[in-house]
């Protein structure tokens, strides 16, 4: 597994449990690395994780107004926990990383791929649904 793709794995783990109990900030250090150590053992760095973890948290409240924008049927509280959790990284992707380090074909595809291996059978539907509504969005303007 390609060490991009699995520091976003442990950031979806990571987010997954933090949100499963409660989103208690204090909590969150402890449990990425408690991941880091369980699931990322040969990791070179762990610097992307880090950085995915400090800014999806720094804009979550953002973040979870553009998923709302983009699927209105879909309460973010409602959504699947993996669900919003893999939107959360993908979008943070989509509209606010590097276009270079990450162009977004390929923050789509990611978070399309984390969909199918760790959430339910539409998951990946879902989460391509919502992203490419986004990144429509992003072509228009």
């Amino acid at each position: 597994m390609a060490s991009r793709h699995l520091s976003r794995s442990i950031v979806l783990q990571s987010l997954y449990e933090w949100d499963f109990f409660g989103k208690k900030p204090e909590g969150l250090k402890d449990i990425v690395e408690r991941n880091i150590e369980e699931f990322g053992p040969g990791l070179e760095s762990q610097d992307f994780i880090w950085q995915l973890i400090t800014a999806i948290i720094k804009r979550l409240p953002g973040i979870d107004k553009i998923i709302e924008k983009a699927a209105p049927e879909w309460p973010v509280e409602q959504i699947n926990i993996v669900d919003r959790n893999v939107l959360r990284i993908g979008l943070y992707e989509l509209l606010f990383s590097d276009k270079k380090e990450v162009p977004p074909k390929v923050a789509i595809n990611e978070a399309i791929e984390l969909a199918k291996g760790f959430g339910g059978e539409s998951s990946g539907k879902f989460i391509n649904g919502v992203l490419g509504t986004v990144f429509k969005e992003i072509k228009k303007q």
